[in-house]
């Protein structure tokens, strides 16, 4: 691979992919480098030049391919869960489900990458501490796609055994790794983008008070964003609540960085 593709910052629109760039996206030889690159994968091309080197049976790629062709709504993200969860249900009763998770997570394309957290976040044998053990290196996959796809993947997880994710996630903000430590907001987030709101912490939002309390003067502007964003969500349903914790955070934490947080929590409040 030259150096000119190995480097390129990626085209804008899809149509100014260059032939070859595209060629190898799609054979899963190179990752995409930027939001274009991912919209503009042909995820039956990818799975059909991908999985059988992935030991997955011809005719179940086949059958996916099917069903990413008959897809009602087809998105890249729809697309990408519909091919995790499939795989998941394909293989989840036999021996081979967890050779394949691990191949699918150590994979050079992000796009394959992604399908892995699906077949995490949809294993019934799997407790909650497990399911986010398992996933951490996805978390803090060094792609920015993964890192979108692995907390949408494990949100509904997340939401269902909302206290134990909490306390787990809580520790997580200690974590050395920026992707991590936002991992814990992005995925409790109480409204988020493209996902279900979490509605017990719409109407609660104090529940998520031990991952808040230890980020708010987090020197990553990756985490500081996350965190604004939490509560600006928050603040549409709890204003209150914002507040209260904004003033309170002003008091205790006199740092840039809190300083920014709260500008991103308060900036719906502000409007009004």
């Amino acid at each position: 691979m030259n150096s000119e593709i190995r480097n390129r910052k990626g085209a804008r629109k899809a149509q100014d992919i260059p032939k070859e760039v595209l060629e190898l996206l799609n054979n899963g030889q190179i990752e995409t480098v930027n939001l274009t690159e991912w919209l503009a994968i042909a995820h039956v091309l990818l799975i059909q030049a991908v999985f059988p080197k992935l030991g997955i049976d011809q005719d179940k790629i086949d059958l996916i391919s099917k069903e990413i062709g008959s897809q009602k709504k087809p998105s890249a993200m729809n697309t990408t869960k519909l091919v995790g969860s499939r795989l998941y249900q394909l293989y989840s009763k036999t021996e081979n489900l967890g050779e394949i998770l691990d191949k699918l997570s150590a994979h050079p394309s992000d796009s394959i990458r992604s399908y892995a957290p699906y077949l995490i976040g949809l294993n019934e044998k799997m407790t909650i501490n497990e399911k986010l053990g398992q996933s951490q290196k996805l978390v803090a996959d060094k792609h920015f796609g993964v890192r979108e796809v692995v907390w949408m993947g494990l949100r509904p997880e997340i939401d269902k055994n909302l206290e134990e994710s909490i306390d787990i996630l809580s520790e997580w903000t200690n974590s050395e790794d920026e992707n991590i430590r936002r991992f814990t907001t992005e995925s409790t987030r109480p409204r988020g983008v493209w996902c279900k709101h979490i509605e017990r912490l719409k109407e609660n939002p104090e529940i998520a008070l031990p991952i808040l309390e230890n980020l708010k003067s987090d020197d990553s502007k990756y985490v500081q964003d996350s965190v604004g964003n939490w509560l600006n969500d928050a603040s549409k349903s709890k204003p209150e609540f914002v507040i209260e914790l904004c003033e309170r955070w002003q008091r205790e934490s006199a740092t840039k960085e809190t300083a920014k947080i709260i500008k991103r929590a308060r900036r719906t409040i502000d409007k009004k």
